[in-house]
């Protein structure tokens, strides 16, 4: 079984600074049938212009992935994380028992990115940050693990029983998919356009699977997408 959500569906605020789109209900926006899916709780797809970006504020008992598509990320928390984020690197923040951070654009282009939040498998967490790089050939034309609970083939380590794989297709290109008995996805199309199992999607359209287990992602353009694994 498979539900598409449209790009076009989502919800959207534009603040000017900040254009973003929430795939689930978020801040100001509410939707009942998508609060989220499973313990993926929020992806948010944001532009922000050069020299804004979100100033030093506060989480707690969340996982927090940061996904740059092009630009860099200036990040800053109370850990002691700090550095710059670009295209091909990931982040993961445990807010746990609670953080600030802050994340600004540090280019002088505009940011586009995708700020993930899954809940975490327990609460009361000690607060983390970890980045990572994972290059275009190793994402090219498969799917790459990017984080999981065992940080697995050099991933980011997440608390939650999910495996965040991202692929890159070039047209005509195919990656595969075999989920587990017992186990969803959640896909979703960060920029291009290509069918899932035959089913035609857009950048920013989401799908939630359940009850599938081979999945076949195609690019009919230039793909970048993520799948999650979950329980």
């Amino acid at each position: 079984m498979m539900i598409v959500r449209p790009s076009e569906a989502r919800g959207h605020a534009n603040h000017g600074w900040l254009d973003s789109h929430h795939t689930f209900s978020f801040a100001d926006y509410y939707a009942p049938d998508f609060m989220g899916f499973r313990a993926l709780r929020v992806i948010n797809e944001d532009r922000i212009t050069a020299g804004e970006g979100f100033g030093m504020h506060p989480h707690r008992d969340m996982e927090i992935i940061t996904y740059p598509l092009s630009g860099a990320v200036a990040h800053r928390d109370s850990t002691g994380g700090e550095g710059l984020l670009r295209a091909g690197e990931v982040q993961r923040m445990t807010a746990g028992t609670g953080v600030l951070h802050s994340e600004m654009n540090g280019a002088d282009e505009e940011l586009h990115l995708l700020q993930i939040w899954l809940l975490p498998s327990r609460r009361g967490l000690k607060p983390g940050y970890e980045q990572k790089s994972f290059p275009e050939s190793e994402r090219q034309g498969r799917w790459r693990v990017v984080a999981s609970p065992d940080a697995r083939d050099g991933s980011l380590t997440v608390n939650q029983d999910v495996l965040l794989h991202s692929t890159l297709l070039g047209k005509g290109e195919q990656a595969e998919y075999t989920l587990a008995p017992d186990r969803h996805a959640w896909l979703q199309l960060a920029r291009g356009r290509g069918t899932l199992d035959g089913v035609e999607l857009k950048a920013g359209d989401g799908v939630a699977v359940s009850q599938e287990s081979r999945l076949v992602l195609t690019a009919s353009e230039p793909v970048e997408a993520l799948l999650f694994d979950l329980a």
